[in-house]
């Protein structure tokens, strides 16, 4: 069993037990956490999809930790005009595992 659940505007293929990276939440580690977007759920052989959500599924998972991703370099220049800007950025993220899926 499989569900597709929505959050922080991506979306993510979860399952009992697995661990995700996701768009960073509130809570502190070893809180509970709940997906009520989810938008389709595959059960023995049947797939249900949402429309664009279905409101009788929700996915619980718990925070594992709290971090920040690998720094990507944004470097911005204009030929011949002598303008540069080099900036750093790491996109914050929550370790999220995926407890039970409640259909």
């Amino acid at each position: 069993m499989y569900a597709i659940i929505e959050t922080g505007g991506k979306q993510y293929r979860v399952e009992e037990g697995s661990i995700i990276d996701v768009e960073r939440l509130e809570g502190e580690a070893g809180a509970e956490v709940d997906f009520e977007h989810v938008l389709a759920l595959k059960k023995d052989d049947k797939l249900q999809v949402g429309q664009p959500y279905l409101t009788d599924v929700k996915v619980r998972g718990k925070v594992l930790e709290h971090g920040k991703g690998k720094k990507i370099v944004v470097f911005k220049y204009k030929a011949k005009k002598n303008y540069r800007r080099k900036q750093g950025h790491r996109q914050p993220y929550t370790r999220v595992l995926i407890e039970q899926i409640e259909a």
